[in-house]
C-alpha cells in the first residue's frame, strides 16, 4: 500500500499539538475543563457533548476506547439514575483517549469555534438549496437518472472535527474526482520526473473530455480525462487488473478513516458502453506513443472507468479532503496515506487544473484547490486547515455542480480562507472571519470590520456581513455601533439599510451618544431628521 513505510514521517498536525503541548497538566486538569453535574462529578452525557459540539463525533476512532468505557460502566436495567463519574473514573475513562478530549474541551482544535461554523454551513446550506439551475449529466444514462433535488456540505478540519448537512449519507460516483487520488498514487509509485514523462501539468482550457494534447502528444494534466487515463496505465503495473481496483479502493479507505468504500456496477456499464470519447483519447495517445511500453489499452481504459465509479458519501469525501488538506495523513486514524510531496504536487494542479475549463475563474475567485466530477461532487482542500465535499448533481455548463461552486463563494466570502486573503489585510480589515481563531477573536474581528465598513458608507459590505452572521447592532469597546458611524459620516443610505434592518435606533455610546446626536454634531441635518422621526426626539433648533 502507498507511503505506509515503516520510519516515514507521521509529525501530523493532530500530534503535533497533541497532549504533549499541555504536558505538565494532570488528568484533574483536564476533568476541571468541564462543568460539573453535581461537586467533583461529571456524567458521560456531559462529557460527550462537549466533544460533539467540538465536532468529535461518537465514531470517531480516536475516542474508541473512551466510549467503550463509558458504555461498560453505564448501570444496566433496572437501575435507575444517571452515572456520574468522579475525578478518578474521568482518568481510567480517558486514559489513552486524553490528547484529543483535552484539546477538544479546551478549545484548541483547528477550529476553536466549531459551532460558528456549523451555523454558518446550515444556513449555507438552507440558502444555496433554493438554486434549482443547472441539469444532471445526461451523456452517461445512469447519472441522468440520479434525483437532482438531493444536497450535501460535509466538513471535516485536520484535527478530525467533523460536521454534515443534507443528504450526507447517499452515495454517489467520484467520477473525475478520482482523477486526484488516481495521480498520487502514480507520484507515490514513480516519483514527478517518470510520471511527468508521460502526462504534463498545464491546464488544457478546454472541455475535459476534448480530444486535445500539448506540443509533446502528452495529455495536458493529470485532472482531464486523457491525463487520468494515463494515470491507469502507470499505477501498479504489475498487479492484475483485480488487484488493482483493490488498490485503488483501498487507498480511498485509508484517505476516508477506514469506512470502505462502494462500486456502482450499473454505473460502471453505463458509461463503459457510451465512452467512445474516452476509447478515442486513448487510441490517440498509444499513436503519439504517450503510454509506457507494454501498455494494455482496454484495461487501462477499464480500469479508468472502474476508478471513476467507486462510490462514496460526502462524509468519506470530506475525509479524504482533510487527509490532502493535513499533508497527506488522515486525520482520524493518523494513518500517512500520501507524504507531503505528493500532495503538494497534486494540490498544485487542482488549484490550476481541477475545475475543467473554469479552473482560472475559480482560482481567482474562491483561490483553494478544488476537483469536482459530473456527478455533482465537488472536493475542496484548504490546506492545514479542513476537508470539505459538497455533492449536488444539476451541474452547470463547464460540468462543475452549480450549488458546489455557490458554497464555495459563500464561504470565501465569510472567512479568509482564500490563498492570498493575507495580502488583503486582517479579518478586522475585510470583515471576514478567521476559522482558526477562538471565539471571542473572531467575534471581535467581525464587529471592527463592520464598524469600519460603516465609516465608509460601505453598504454591499454590510450586506455581506449580515450574511455572516456578523450582528448589525453590535458595539465595540466603546459601545459604538455602525449605525453611530455611519450617522457621524453622513452615510444616510447605510442609515436607512440598517434601520429597514431593525437595529436599534437609540444605541448609547460610553460617553452617552446616540446616532442622533453624532447626525446633529457633524452637521447632518438631513439625517438628524430621520433620525429624530424613527426615535421620536424632538428635533433640535438649526443654529
Amino acid at each position: 500500500m502507498p507511503a505506509a513505510k515503516s520510519g516515514k514521517r507521521t509529525a501530523t498536525r493532530s500530534r503535533a499539538h497533541g497532549a504533549a503541548d499541555r504536558g505538565g497538566e494532570s488528568h484533574a486538569d483536564v476533568f476541571a475543563c468541564f462543568a460539573q453535574d453535581s461537586p467533583g462529578r461529571l456524567s458521560p452525557d456531559r462529557l460527550l457533548k462537549v466533544l460533539n459540539e467540538a465536532g468529535i463525533l461518537r465514531d470517531d476512532p480516536r475516542i474508541a476506547e473512551t466510549i467503550a468505557h463509558l458504555d461498560r460502566g453505564r448501570p444496566a436495567p433496572p437501575a435507575t439514575g444517571p452515572l456520574l463519574l468522579t475525578a478518578e473514573e474521568f482518568t481510567a475513562a480517558t486514559r489513552h483517549n486524553r490528547g484529543i478530549i483535552e484539546r477538544a474541551a479546551c478549545g484548541e482544535l483547528a477550529v476553536p469555534d466549531f459551532p460558528a461554523l456549523v451555523a454558518d454551513l446550515q444556513r449555507i446550506h438552507e440558502e444555496v438549496r433554493a438554486d434549482r439551475s443547472g441539469a444532471v449529466a445526461s451523456y452517461i444514462p445512469q447519472l441522468a437518472r440520479v434525483d437532482p433535488e438531493q444536497f450535501a456540505i460535509s466538513v471535516c478540519t485536520v484535527d478530525g472535527q467533523r460536521f454534515s448537512i443534507g443528504d450526507a449519507d447517499v452515495n454517489f460516483c467520484l467520477q473525475s474526482v478520482s482523477k486526484t487520488v488516481g495521480y498520487c498514487l502514480t507520484l507515490e509509485e514513480h516519483g514527478p520526473d517518470t510520471v511527468h514523462r508521460h502526462v504534463g501539468r498545464e491546464p488544457s482550457g478546454q472541455g475535459f473530455n476534448e480530444l486535445t494534447f500539448n506540443k509533446a502528444g502528452l495529455p495536458h494534466n493529470p485532472m482531464i480525462n486523457a491525463g487520468a487515463i494515463m494515470s491507469c496505465a502507470l499505477i501498479q503495473r504489475g498487479l492484475d487488473a483485480a488487484d488493482r481496483f483493490d488498490f485503488v479502493a483501498e487507498t480511498w479507505k485509508r484517505l476516508a478513516g477506514g469506512r470502505s468504500v462502494g462500486f456502482n456496477n450499473s454505473v460502471y456499464l453505463s458509461e463503459r458502453n457510451t465512452a467512445d470519447r474516452n476509447f478515442a483519447l486513448g487510441y490517440s495517445m498509444r499513436e503519439r506513443g504517450a503510454f509506457p511500453p507494454g501498455t494494455d489499452l482496454l484495461a487501462t481504459l477499464e480500469f479508468y472507468i472502474q476508478c471513476c465509479s467507486i462510490e462514496v458519501d460526502t462524509r468519506q469525501m470530506a475525509v479524504a479532503a482533510a487527509s490532502l488538506a493535513n499533508a497527506g495523513v488522515c486525520p482520524l486514524t493518523e494513518d500517512p496515506v500520501f507524504s507531503a510531496q505528493t500532495v503538494r504536487h497534486c494540490l498544485s494542479l487542482m488549484s490550476s487544473c481541477g475545475m475543467y475549463d473554469f479552473s482560472g475563474e475559480f482560482a481567482f475567485t474562491i483561490g483553494l484547490p478544488a476537483k469536482s466530477g459530473v456527478s455533482g461532487a465537488l472536493m475542496l482542500v484548504v490546506p492545514q486547515l479542513m476537508g470539505i465535499a459538497i455533492w449536488s448533481p444539476r451541474l452547470d455548463g463547464h460540468g462543475n455542480s452549480v450549488r458546489g461552486i455557490e458554497v464555495c463563494r459563500r464561504l470565501v466570502d465569510c472567512y479568509n480562507v482564500h490563498t492570498y486573503d493575507l495580502l488583503t489585510g486582517t479579518g478586522a480589515e475585510t470583515g471576514k472571519r478567521d476559522p482558526r481563531l477562538k471565539r471571542h477573536q473572531s467575534a471581535t474581528e467581525g464587529i471592527v470590520g463592520l464598524c469600519f465598513a460603516a465609516s465608509r458608507g460601505d453598504v454591499n459590505e454590510i450586506r455581506r456581513l449580515a450574511a455572516c452572521n456578523i450582528p448589525l447592532d453590535a458595539a465595540d469597546y466603546d459601545g459604538r455601533t455602525a449605525l453611530h458611524l455611519a450617522a457621524a459620516e453622513g452615510h444616510r443610505s447605510l442609515v436607512e439599510y440598517l434601520l429597514a434592518k431593525g437595529v436599534d435606533p437609540r444605541p448609547v455610546d460610553r460617553w452617552g451618544g446616540t446616532p442622533l446626536d453624532d447626525a446633529n454634531r457633524s452637521g447632518h441635518r438631513d439625517l438628524a431628521r430621520l433620525l429624530a422621526e424613527v426615535t421620536g426626539t424632538p428635533r433640535r433648533p438649526a443654529p
